[in-house]
């Protein structure tokens, strides 16, 4: 292993040549760009981090994220066993210097493709396919870095169901919104100590033996630093595996910071774009934008919405986030808007293109499930999974 990094020298001149880049993103890069001398300067090494895919027969969708790290830290893309068990506080997520623009190669299906990270170390690339459906290992290589493994999940073509689940205050209780709360989980508090939403994981399990093959995916407003703390906590709390959909937090060309709203809706259009014939569970809770982002998303795409899922948050819970997005034991569940006209959702269903999407609220994973029977979404725990 050597300390050389490549990179795509062209892209980066490009980029760094831009005039539309604001004061926040030149800052940026001068900051990450410093960050790698430093990192060479240490004799430390391209890493490749492992993150897990998504795809089709016909495409894959392959993360990962491209940082200068020792070596003893770790292995296969992945923390060491030792460093994981002593607990990782946040803030060394955020430590390893990222390398703009990296060149790697990733391997699958006995082809190679060529794929370049972006300015923030971050690889999200599509690449086509001839895949059968099933769990695949994708391998990725850069020069001065050991190759690394990942898996990439491709989706039968006869699926129509699919798992869109936030993390933030569903999964697991971070209040992230909250700024100083936020920074805190982020930053300081150790991995170990991050708190399991009670029955969420079992409920996820039960809609998996409803809809066998259903992909899984979760979204979230945090940063790809925590992509792999993320996985972990989603592992050790027996969380259905999935991909991660994150995000950076860094400045874009029209703002100081990226919009964690305009990310998950983003993110759910492509999925509708992706998958035309996936109806889709979203899961969220009603801390502040979940419940506006799925009934928009269902007004504009009613037949692709099987159920929306709110998990809704403690009064303390509520108070430090800032609220709920609305109270769900009110008649109208929920308004949003667009274009200047105010739909209300009345009686926990959104009539949107002629259908009745059901919405369902509940403090927990428990009540959740026996909401999920009642609507016949979910077979009764004493009778056979159809």
């Amino acid at each position: 292993m050597t300390d050389a990094v490549a990179q795509d020298l062209e892209a980066a001149a490009r980029h760094y040549s831009d005039d539309g880049r604001n004061v926040a993103m030149r800052a940026e890069d001068r900051w990450h760009r410093f960050r790698l001398d430093v990192a060479r300067r240490r004799g430390q090494h391209v890493t490749i981090l492992s993150l897990s895919g998504y795809g089709t027969g016909r495409w894959v969708r392959v993360f990962s994220r491209i940082v200068m790290a020792p070596d003893s830290h770790f292995i296969n893309g992945r923390r060491v066993a030792k460093m994981i068990a002593d607990g990782v506080r946040g803030w060394r997520n955020f430590v390893s210097a990222p390398v703009p623009f990296a060149e790697i190669t990733v391997r699958i299906g006995g082809r190679s493709y060529d794929v370049v990270a972006d300015r923030g170390g971050v690889v999200d690339a599509v690449l086509e396919v001839d895949l059968p459906p099933g769990h695949h290992t994708v391998t990725l290589e850069a020069p001065g870095s050991d190759p690394t493994t990942a898996d990439v999940f491709v989706i039968a073509e006869d699926t129509r169901t699919g798992i869109v689940c936030d993390i933030d205050d569903t999964v697991v209780v971070t209040k992230l919104p909250r700024p100083f709360l936020a920074a805190w989980n982020s930053f300081v508090l150790d991995e170990h100590a991050r708190t399991p939403t009670p029955g969420i994981a079992v409920m996820m399990e039960r809609l998996l033996n409803r809809f066998p093959g259903a992909p899984v995916l979760y979204i979230s407003t945090g940063a790809w630093n925590v992509a792999q703390t993320l996985t972990r906590f989603l592992t050790r709390n027996l969380y259905p595996h999935g991909p991660l959909l994150l995000t950076d937090w860094g400045p874009t060309d029209d703002r100081w910071f990226r919009s964690g709203r305009e990310h998950k809706e983003e993110q759910l259009e492509r999925l509708a774009q992706d998958f035309p014939d996936m109806q889709w569970i979203l899961i969220g809770d009603d801390g502040q934008h979940d419940p506006a982002i799925y009934a928009d998303f269902a007004h504009r795409h009613p037949e692709k919405v099987k159920v929306v899922i709110i998990r809704q948050l403690t009064y303390s819970e509520a108070v430090l986030a800032g609220g709920r997005a609305s109270d769900p034991q009110i008649e109208a569940v929920m308004a949003a808007e667009e274009d200047g006209e105010v739909r209300l959702h009345h009686g926990g269903w959104q009539q949107a293109g002629g259908r009745r999407i059901p919405w369902i609220y509940g403090p927990d994973g428990r009540d959740i499930v026996t909401s999920l029977v009642d609507h016949g979404l979910l077979e009764d725990e004493d009778d056979p999974v159809r």
